[in-house]
């Protein structure tokens, strides 16, 4: 009985633990993480990024938000934005990584899609106050990392990873703060990955007009609508604020209409027309056109 000899127990339990951890752990990578699994795309951080992805660590951003998309087609479908599950080859630059499994916030692998304004107006909105962009949010407030940016180590952490770097990128640092650091290091994650395109959202524009003639039927729906999906961005009265404001407009209802089902990457808005129906977008065209003076 080899229970009763526990040195024999004890070899064998250790031989049988280490094939299971050859089998699992050691022989894949003579398969993955080779040449043939980077993408091309995939960029080294820049000095500013790096700096950013460092304040993300230290203020455990990695707790509460994952950076692995999974290949489930919901997880594909909410958090892919069009760059599809995370391959191996995305990573390739990051020490250490920072997939997580614990999504108390949504997953970031792919927010650089999300919001593609490089100059991350939705971001700093957010980071300073996450309840006035998302009401529900129990995120805490980022607003102290609008401090001036420690720049000692750069350079040194640039060498020690083996990125590319040139004097002017080391001078684009100078006057920085942590909080320019941790947006330019979130525009960028995800942006590296070939994004399908897939043109219009999967709902089409509609080759009808409005159906609502009139704001004061569904004035209360209408306001709904905005306040759960644009007061974020364009104030909670329409004045404006990471957007323009919206207390009317002179672009037909057409052309409102395609902005708010295709979204406006340049500007960083994201597309509405597979979230909300033609007859949601219509009503939200109507509070715009019409509802001037709320």
């Amino acid at each position: 009985m080899l229970e009763k000899n526990p040195v024999i127990f004890i070899i064998l339990a250790f031989v049988v633990i280490m094939i299971g951890t050859t089998v699992t752990m050691i022989a894949p990578f003579k398969w993955i993480n080779s040449e043939a699994d980077r993408i091309a795309e995939v960029k080294p951080y820049t000095p500013l990024q790096l700096e950013g992805r460092d304040i993300y660590m230290r203020e455990g951003c990695n707790n509460c938000h994952s950076q692995t998309v999974r290949t489930l087609a919901a997880d594909i479908e909410r958090y892919g934005y069009g760059g599809g599950n995370s391959k191996s080859g995305e990573f390739v630059y990051d020490r250490p990584h920072l997939w997580g499994s614990r999504r108390t916030g949504p997953d970031l692998a792919r927010i650089g899609l999300k919001y593609p304004d490089p100059k991350g107006a939705w971001h700093r909105k957010h980071m300073e106050n996450p309840q006035a962009v998302v009401p529900a949010s129990n995120m805490p407030a980022y607003a102290f990392l609008n401090r001036p940016l420690d720049t000692s180590y750069s350079e040194r952490k640039m060498k020690l990873l083996k990125f590319p770097y040139t004097p002017a990128d080391l001078n684009e640092l100078k006057g920085k703060t942590e909080m320019d650091a941790i947006i330019a290091y979130m525009v960028k994650l995800g942006t590296d990955v070939p994004v399908k395109k897939t043109g219009a959202p999967k709902m089409a524009l509609p080759a009808a007009e409005n159906p609502f003639k009139s704001l004061g039927a569904i004035k209360t729906e209408a306001i709904v609508l905005y306040n759960k999906d644009c007061a974020s961005c364009h104030g909670d009265k329409r004045q404006g604020s990471v957007g323009p404001a919206l207390r009317g407009s002179a672009r037909t209802e057409a052309d409102l209409f395609a902005i708010i089902a295709k979204g406006v990457e340049a500007n960083g808005m994201p597309a509405f027309g597979t979230a909300l129906d033609e007859k949601a977008i219509w009503k939200l065209v109507t509070l715009i056109k019409q509802g001037k003076d709320e």
